[in-house]
């Protein structure tokens, strides 16, 4: 199919476009009609429809032509364990999980939070709960009691679902530990707790309110539980944004506009169906895991890779082991990923067969062109680049390598708009800007299927947070990111546009400074933030992580400098550069440029709970504290004429 003149159907006419898209599962009850609704900001999508993401991701295929299908493959990096599921198996566990939760009390309508490491009992929970009409909200594994309280507290949740313990690079986490200190600091009553018990962190039952997984499921035996039929524009789920200020935001998902978009993309941009393997590397507690781990592979009757790991632990190639073992055929992962496989001899990834793998898709962060080539080059498979959020639910900007023709790949940019996105770069008062000019990036109304439909409890946050009007008064939907549109109408996303530094009233995105930075050789990872500065209102300041073995980093440091003041502008030249062992990240590998600010206006840092190595927090802190002591007493030795601390020894980066 072309791709023009389908998006312009699904722009120009959508109920048509939709109407044939919709075909795509099984309705219970049909659809009245496939868009109602006055208010732009709220569309309400296939209304009158009934169905269930349940039976349409696992009965459909475990009742019809793919009952002994994988389903489910499950491998652990961690425990050394792989186990494959096929989708009667997964009919099986899940009716007796939606059993024992129907015994607990659980139904149409109710919350369940899901504080699980990446096992298959996660997944079975999650579509018991949609089976039974519920409402799951996973919280990733890596959140603290405080912040797991904070979500429970606001979906007021009448079941929490956990594991024992969960393991990062051999490190334990001890899951149910937390789940019991948040049911101490909770504002409303205290749910039952059903615990799956791993055998890898011992833990005490709270009596009348714990439960064991295995005694509930043994109870279950072989029951099984029909699926309850919701209204298209029910809540699927609850998914809370991270990384925000004060109360998190509960972005809600509805039903069958959820299924549509998710079965759609799996065709068309992915290119996956039917018994292929498709591995998204992700965590359940995100939303690519919600998307493209649980829902969409399982819709259209795909196998879908579970793992549990780092991209590097046991060993630096065990993705690349993994990708040959299952004959992965489509892969997404967030490009932190690359950049961290890329440290490795490229031997470590060509000694594979790679050569069931497709295509591989980055999302999650901007791709810069450095990570792009080394991915490109060294797996000699095309590398797509696209954009999306917590919110959409689905692309939002891709290139299409299924159904749709791909159009022709330009490095660092993720395409073009979606099926259902009409987006545009605009300015401040909501006009549309010039090609080539920076502005933010906004979708006009009404959005596609799948789309964000509320803020669980608080539709007045939901409107005043994502919608703005225009110069004519016409609503919008105000992505959050910087962006450019270039003369060929390929969209280039910048950073969010809280991540725009304004030096001197010159709006410069973190990306492209960070793309200039990454462009050298010697540099593996970099990270620009904007600090609060008297004189220009902001000033920029860099982090960047050297390749091994690079001993000169004064050198690079001054080299890296000159780079940007060729590249961009004296303008974008950094106050402060400093050359650290590691970025602070979080476990699903997003750079944590919060921690980095703080650290940069001596403040403190805040929660932690998310990030994978604290000491390199405390490798910061004490670069940045030498930084100021040479500013305030003599030269030292280790320090650049310039200020800027380099370090005595090459850094191992592994």
């Amino acid at each position: 199919m072309e791709y023009s003149a389908l998006y312009r159907q699904s722009i120009d006419d959508p109920r048509s476009y939709w109407l044939e898209q919709s075909k795509r599962i099984h309705w219970f009850t049909p659809f009245d009609e496939v868009l109602q609704g006055t208010d732009p900001r709220s569309p309400q999508w296939f209304a009158g429809g009934t169905t269930n993401i349940c039976y349409n991701a696992v009965d459909r295929h475990a009742m019809g032509s793919s009952p002994f299908q994988p389903a489910i493959i499950w491998e652990s990096a961690e425990t050394n364990q792989r186990h494959v599921y096929t989708y009667t198996d997964l009919y099986v566990h899940v009716n007796r999980v939606a059993s024992a939760l129907r015994r607990q009390g659980i139904g149409q309508g109710d919350r369940v939070v899901i504080y699980m490491p990446m096992v298959p009992e996660a997944l079975f929970a999650m579509l018991a709960c949609a089976r039974l009409g519920a409402v799951h909200s996973v919280v990733f594994g890596g959140f603290s009691a405080e912040s797991l309280a904070q979500r429970i507290d606001d979906s007021n949740a009448k079941l929490v679902i956990c594991a024992d313990g969960g393991l990062r690079k051999g490190k334990l986490v001890r899951l149910k530990r937390i789940v019991d200190r948040a049911m101490e600091l909770l504002h409303v009553a205290s749910p039952r707790v059903l615990v799956f018990d791993r055998g890898i962190a011992g833990w005490s039952a709270v009596e009348g309110r714990d439960l064991s997984w295995a005694a509930q499921m043994a109870e279950s035996d072989d029951e099984t539980v029909d699926p309850v039929p919701v209204a298209s524009g029910d809540p699927s789920y609850i998914l809370y944004t991270s990384g925000t200020t004060g109360r998190p935001k509960g972005v809600v998902r509805d039903t069958g506009g959820y299924m549509v978009m998710l079965a759609a993309t799996m065709e068309q941009i992915y290119g996956a169906g039917p018994g292929d393997v498709f591995w998204a590397a992700s965590d359940i507690g995100w939303v690519v895991g919600h998307s493209y781990i649980v829902y969409a592979p399982l819709l259209v009757g795909a196998t879908t890779v579970l793992y549990e790991g780092t991209p590097d632990y046991p060993t630096a190639d065990i993705w690349w082991r993994l990708i040959e073992r299952e004959k992965v055929n489509v892969m997404f992962t967030a490009p932190t990923a690359m950049r961290l496989l890329a440290k490795h001899p490229v031997e470590m990834v060509r000694s594979h067969d790679l050569s069931s793998l497709r295509h591989l898709f980055l999302a999650g962060e901007p791709l810069d062109e450095t990570t792009y080539e080394w991915a490109r080059e060294t797996l000699q498979k095309p590398v797509i680049d696209h954009y999306w959020q917590t919110e959409s639910g689905a692309p939002m900007l891709a290139n299409f390598m299924g159904t749709v023709a791909t159009q022709p790949f330009k490095p660092g940019s993720p395409t073009f708009p979606a099926m259902g996105w009409d987006l545009d770069v605009v300015g401040a008062q909501g006009e549309v800007v010039a090609p080539g000019v920076k502005g933010i990036l906004r979708a006009r109304l009404p959005l596609p299927p799948g789309s964000l439909t509320t803020i669980w409890g608080d539709h007045a946050r939901f409107v005043s947070a994502y919608f703005k009007q225009d110069e004519k008064g016409r609503w919008y939907y105000d992505c959050g990111d910087f962006a450019e549109k270039d003369a060929d109408g390929y969209f280039w996303v910048l950073g969010r546009s809280d991540e725009v530094i304004n030096v001197a009233g010159h709006r410069l995105g973190t990306r492209e400074i960070e793309e200039v930075l990454a462009e050298h050789p010697n540099v593996a990872e970099a990270a620009v933030i904007g600090v609060a500065d008297e004189l220009k209102g902001q000033a920029i300041v860099a982090f960047v992580v050297p390749r091994k073995g690079v001993a000169d980093t004064t050198q690079l440091e001054s080299e890296l400098q000159g780079r940007i003041r060729e590249s961009i502008g004296a303008i974008a030249t950094p106050r402060q550069l400093s050359v650290v062992r590691s970025l602070p990240k979080t476990r699903s590998g997003k750079v944590l440029r919060r921690v980095l600010k703080a650290l940069s206006e001596g403040r403190a840092t805040g929660d932690l709970s998310t990030i994978e190595d604290p000491s390199t927090v405390e490798n910061i802190r004490d670069i940045l504290a030498e930084r100021r002591s040479f500013a305030d007493g003599p030269r030292s030795a280790n320090v650049h004429p310039a200020g800027r601390t380099h370090l005595r020894e090459p850094i191992d980066t592994n």
